[in-house]
């Protein structure tokens, strides 16, 4: 185990519908990273921007991209995640990738898919939840939308840090940083949120607004909005375990299941 958790979050632009040219971008970003660090965090459908044309971007788990951050985990020696669309067993999903140095892959398919836009009728929505151990540390990844229900995100497994990848809009990037700050403080875990910027294929803008909160929902980066931009945080175990000694509020948690 290590109290120290070095995390870079990639704001950027993406390339609307093209994986290979996403991968071009992100290589040279993920290439700009000097510092050591345990887990390289990319947006939501890095390959694509969020589409719902799956058919046009799709791959399967022994596709490309996966062999890519294969790749980029071995060359970083660190995590590379971020989601992206995965056909698996003629299904589509928005499927969120956890890939270790060593060559282990975790996946989290998004529980909740947008319904204003369709999500719904194109991927098929996750129903498991996922905590990942990595190095003494418990994370919980989830996409986007599932920002928006609490109940899917509580604290019931001690997890130490969230993580949310999104391509979130600018005109609802106020719940954005709402949200993000709520589930820190909740949940007394590091929240971490990685946005894009840029606009989309479909003309939807997007600000970035990319943050990481403590447990106490003090903000701890100083992203740009509207700004490719790369930043590295250091999490301290030591942080949450002082904090959830001291003020002890998930003991009070209520005692229900999610079903």
């Amino acid at each position: 185990m290590q109290n120290l958790l070095n995390i870079a979050l990639i704001q950027s632009d993406l390339v609307w519908e093209n994986p290979e040219l996403n991968r071009i971008n992100f290589s040279k970003k993920i290439e700009a990273i000097s510092n050591e660090v345990d887990i390289i965090v990319l947006p939501e459908m890095f390959t694509s921007g969020f589409t719902m044309n799956a058919s046009q971007v799709a791959e399967s788990m022994n596709g490309i991209t996966v062999k890519w951050m294969l790749e980029q985990a071995v060359k970083t020696n660190a995590v590379i995640t971020g989601s992206l669309v995965i056909k698996e067993n003629n299904t589509y999903y928005n499927r969120l990738l956890f890939v270790e140095p060593s060559g282990y892959i975790s996946t989290y398919n998004k529980r909740h898919t947008f319904t204003l836009v369709g999500e719904n009728k194109v991927y098929t929505a996750g129903t498991e939840k996922v905590i990942i151990n990595y190095k003494g540390w418990k994370i919980c990844p989830l996409i986007c939308y599932d920002l928006r229900f609490p109940v899917w995100a509580r604290n019931v497994a001690d997890y130490d840090v969230l993580i949310y990848v999104a391509n979130w809009p600018k005109p609802r990037v106020t719940a954005w940083d709402a949200l993000l700050k709520a589930r820190a403080i909740e949940n007394m875990s590091y929240c971490v949120g990685v946005n894009r910027v840029g606009k989309d294929g479909l003309n939807s803008t997007y600000s970035g607004h990319s943050v990481v909160y403590d447990v106490l929902g003090n903000t701890m980066t100083s992203f740009q909005p509207n700004k490719e931009q790369i930043e590295i945080v250091t999490l301290d175990k030591r942080h949450i375990e002082t904090y959830r000694n001291k003020l002890k509020f998930l003991d009070d948690k209520d005692n229900f299941t999610l079903v």
